[in-house]
């Protein structure tokens, strides 16, 4: 736009001089108007003069965006073909060897450093730029789910496996397939312009975000742990995240808390089992159970300002006894903890041991709490936030770039967002016209991406990216 005001001014002066010319070419010595018509050139360059230092930047970054944008463009077939190629062969958490050594062979193929079986089944890929600068790390995960696929599409996941020692199909439901085969387009991009980014990327492809199998670890935690963080270490490290929340061509965002904390919830009633039809003659831990249930809505509902955060208490699993006509010795609850806020998420484990202890103990039971402390709050920093929104803001479009509310799923990603400023943000994946209540939400076997959006979280990723870096080394 300020180039285009800037050619306007420019036309406008020079049709005004020679309308000057025309009009006072008798009256006005042909040397006097040359002087005047220099005086306008001179105080223009001057104006120029001051101006140039902002929008130099402006004019690389457009230069960049647009060869960025013809690069995607390139190669969105490809990233098609790589998304369907993972989609149909999904492997659940830390058990990723097919999908890792296929973005392992790419980024060996683009001449990038490479470390494989980092936190298992995890490639780290290193591009240094031609120009000294930042470091920036783009994440993407690549574990699937133990979801039986039910979209008919012709590279339908047919995988089965066994997961907790039951046979389960295995789906890409959450989009990871979209996340590995878009970062696999960035990292292409990236290196067909590698001479002009002042920098260095970091290509994080993360195993078991979804959550290791029991008794193993994983994830991005242990990534940190195993120094994905440090040689070089980033100074911003961005993601993003499929959804249907949105349509395609849109993308969304959220500074300071974007998702929630997770945490596991275990609770053991323990009451004194007696037969079904004389309950006075023991503890019902079932009845104490319903009862912890209901308490504990009451915390989030009642007891926690509603304006500050939102937070969520649910019990997603009650297991107790085996008879119609015997009252069990016990009862185990499971749930999760989500929570938009570090102080009220530790407010919420205080309150959940009160609650349930007292309750248990007011019908004569007892209440054993657990808590696992999970997955922190997924925290955009508001400036890096702010200073990455132009460069989506090219990739939307006028009015494609939404501010979102908050989420209260949870994301690993918030352990790199811990240790470095970061910025997490949603890509459309909804088919336009489709309504958000017709599409399946993630984590269903029905889930579905319109692939016409891998380009847009090809060019966005790839887009913030080059921002980062040339605004860093300025």
């Amino acid at each position: 736009m300020y180039y285009q005001n800037l050619y306007v001014l420019i036309v406008k002066g020079a049709f005004k001089m020679r309308c000057i010319q025309e009009s006072y070419r008798r009256m006005i010595p042909r040397d006097c108007i040359l002087s005047c018509a220099l005086l306008v050139v001179l105080t223009f360059l001057v104006c120029l003069s001051r101006a140039y230092p902002v929008h130099a930047q402006n004019l690389e970054t457009v230069t960049l965006t647009a060869e960025i944008d013809r690069h995607a463009a390139q190669i969105e077939n490809k990233v098609i073909s790589w998304r369907r190629d993972i989609h149909q062969h999904p492997e659940l958490s830390n058990r990723e060897f097919r999908t890792a050594k296929l973005v392992a062979a790419h980024l060996q193929d683009l001449g990038l450093e490479v470390k494989t079986g980092v936190a298992h089944t995890g490639v780290v890929g290193l591009l240094k730029g031609g120009k000294p600068g930042p470091v920036v790390a783009l994440r993407a995960d690549m574990d699937a789910l133990p979801v039986t696929e039910e979209v008919d599409v012709p590279f339908a996941s047919r995988v089965r496996t066994t997961y907790n020692d039951q046979e389960v199909g295995v789906m890409h439901a959450c989009g990871h397939d979209c996340h590995t085969a878009m970062l696999m387009g960035v990292a292409e991009v990236l290196t067909e312009i590698r001479d002009q980014l002042p920098g260095t990327v970091k290509f994080i492809f993360q195993p078991a975000e979804e959550g290791s199998p029991a008794g193993e670890d994983g994830g991005a935690d242990v990534m940190i742990r195993e120094g994905v963080l440090r040689d070089p270490k980033p100074d911003a490290v961005f993601g993003q995240h499929v959804s249907v929340d949105f349509e395609v061509g849109k993308i969304g965002y959220r500074p300071n808390g974007a998702m929630a904390s997770q945490d596991v919830l275990r609770i053991t009633v323990k009451g004194s089992q007696t037969h079904g039809a004389y309950p006075w003659l023991g503890v019902d831990p079932v009845v104490a159970a319903a009862q912890i249930i209901l308490g504990l809505q009451t915390i989030t509902s009642r007891q926690l300002d509603a304006t500050r955060a939102a937070s969520v208490v649910t019990v997603a699993s009650v297991h107790g006894g085996v008879r119609s006509n015997i009252i069990p010795e016990e009862v185990k609850l499971l749930g999760t903890i989500r929570s938009l806020d570090p102080e009220m998420r530790s407010d919420i484990h205080r309150r959940i041991r009160h609650t349930a202890e007292k309750i248990a103990e007011s019908s004569g039971a007892t209440a054993e709490v657990s808590i696992g402390t999970g997955v922190p709050v997924t925290y955009n920093d508001p400036e890096l936030t702010a200073q990455m929104l132009p460069a989506l803001q090219r990739v939307t479009g006028e009015g494609g770039l939404i501010l979102s509310p908050p989420h209260t799923g949870a994301e690993d990603f918030a352990y790199f967002a811990e240790q470095v400023p970061s910025f997490y943000f949603w890509l459309g994946v909804r088919s336009k016209g489709t309504d958000k209540g017709d599409a399946a939400p993630g984590h269903s076997p029905r889930f579905f991406v319109d692939e016409d959006a891998l380009i847009y979280g090809v060019r966005a990723m790839a887009g913030v990216t080059a921002d980062y870096l040339l605004k860093g080394a300025k």
